[in-house]
C-alpha cells in the first residue's frame, strides 16, 4: 500500500515513520509541489496533515483509496470532490487533544504573565523592566470561558478548575459531566476574562467571533485560540487589542497560512503567537500513527474504516 505523508518531517518523525510495522511512507513536504506531484498518480491513502487537499490534488491521484487526515479538523479537505470519487475521508478524534489542551493553558498563562516580553527584554540585557513588571496577572480567580466542550475543554476545564479559576463553557446542550457551568455564547464573553475557542471550523462557526462579538466580550478580556483562525476577525481582533479593550491575545492559528508578512497582529507586544503547532507533540504522533496505521489495515482488509468523516 503506498502511502504519502503530506508534511515535513524532521529526524525524529522521519524515525517515527520509518518505524511504522508494516507501512512504508513517503514523506513530502508540504512546501513541495514538484515531489507531490510525482508521488500522487501510485498514492493509495494520503496522510493529510495540514496543507490544502483540494480538489486538484484528488484528481491528480487516480488510485487513491482513503484520505486520513492527520488530526481532527477536515475543513482543509475537498469533502465534495472525495465523496464525488467515493473515496473515504477519516480522521482521528482524541488524538491531539491533551496537546493542545496543554498549550490553550500555555498561552493563557504566557499572555498574563508576559513571558515572551520578559525573555526579549532579559535577553536584551534588561534586568528590571518596570514597564513589564506593572501588571503581569495570575489565571486563578477568573472566570475562564471555553466555546466549545469536546475532548479538549473536557481535559482543560478540570485543571482551570483546580487551578482555581471559575469556569463557564457553552456548547450545542450542556454536558451532565461538564467541570464548569453552562452559559449562551452571549453570556460567556461578557462574563469572562479569558475567552478561549474550541470549536471546529465549518459554515455555521467562519466568523464567529466578528466585530460586534469581539465588542461584547469583557474589557481587558484574554483571547485564545488553538482552533482555527477563521473563527475570528483577525482585522477586528487587532483593532481591539490596540485599543485596549482586550488586553491581549494567545494564538496558534491564523486566517491564512503561512502567516502573510506584515500580519498586524504579530506587530502588537500583547499577543503570543505560535505556528499552529499546538497538536504537535511526540505523544500525539505515537497515537495518531497508531490509529492511522489500522486504518490502512482495515482498508486492506475490507473491514469498516474508524472515525470515517465522509
Amino acid at each position: 500500500m503506498k502511502i504519502v505523508y503530506h508534511d515535513s518531517a524532521g529526524p525524529d518523525l522521519t524515525a517515527r515513520l520509518a518505524a511504522l510495522p508494516g507501512l512504508s511512507v513517503e514523506i513530502c513536504p508540504d512546501d513541495d509541489p514538484a515531489r507531490l506531484a510525482r508521488l500522487l498518480p501510485d498514492c493509495e491513502v494520503l496522510w493529510h496533515v495540514l496543507a490544502p487537499c483540494a480538489a486538484e490534488t484528488i484528481a491528480a491521484a487516480p488510485n487513491l483509496r482513503l484520505i486520513q487526515k492527520i488530526g481532527v479538523g477536515v475543513n482543509t479537505i475537498d469533502l465534495d470532490a472525495a465523496k464525488s470519487r467515493g473515496i473515504p475521508v477519516c480522521n482521528l478524534p482524541g488524538t491531539n487533544a491533551r496537546a493542545v489542551a496543554e498549550l490553550a493553558l500555555a498561552l493563557m498563562l504566557a499572555v498574563l504573565r508576559k513571558i515572551p516580553r520578559f525573555d526579549a527584554s532579559l535577553r536584551a540585557g534588561v534586568w528590571t523592566d518596570l514597564a513589564l513588571r506593572d501588571g503581569p496577572g495570575e489565571l486563578g480567580g477568573r472566570v475562564v470561558g471555553l466555546v466549545g466542550y469536546g475532548a479538549i475543554p473536557r481535559l482543560l476545564a478540570p485543571v482551570l478548575a483546580a487551578m482555581g479559576c471559575d469556569v463557564v463553557y457553552t456548547a450545542r446542550a450542556p454536558a451532565a459531566d461538564a467541570a464548569g457551568r453552562f452559559a449562551t455564547l452571549d453570556a460567556l464573553l461578557a462574563q469572562s476574562d479569558v475567552v478561549s475557542l474550541h470549536v471546529p471550523l465549518n459554515p455555521e462557526t467562519a466568523g464567529l467571533l466578528d466585530a460586534n462579538a469581539i465588542a461584547r466580550m469583557k474589557p481587558d478580556a484574554i483571547l485564545i485560540n488553538t482552533a482555527r483562525g477563521g473563527l475570528v476577525d483577525s482585522a477586528a481582533l487587532a483593532a481591539a487589542l490596540r485599543t485596549g479593550h482586550l488586553s491581549g491575545a494567545g494564538l496558534d492559528v491564523f486566517p491564512d497560512e503561512p502567516v502573510p508578512a506584515g500580519e498586524p497582529l504579530l506587530a502588537l507586544p500583547n499577543v503570543v503567537a505560535t505556528p499552529h503547532i499546538a497538536w504537535i507533540t511526540t505523544g500525539t504522533f505515537d497515537r495518531s500513527f497508531c490509529l492511522a496505521a489500522e486504518n490502512c489495515r482495515r482498508l486492506a482488509a475490507g473491514e469498516p474504516l474508524l472515525h470515517r468523516v465522509v
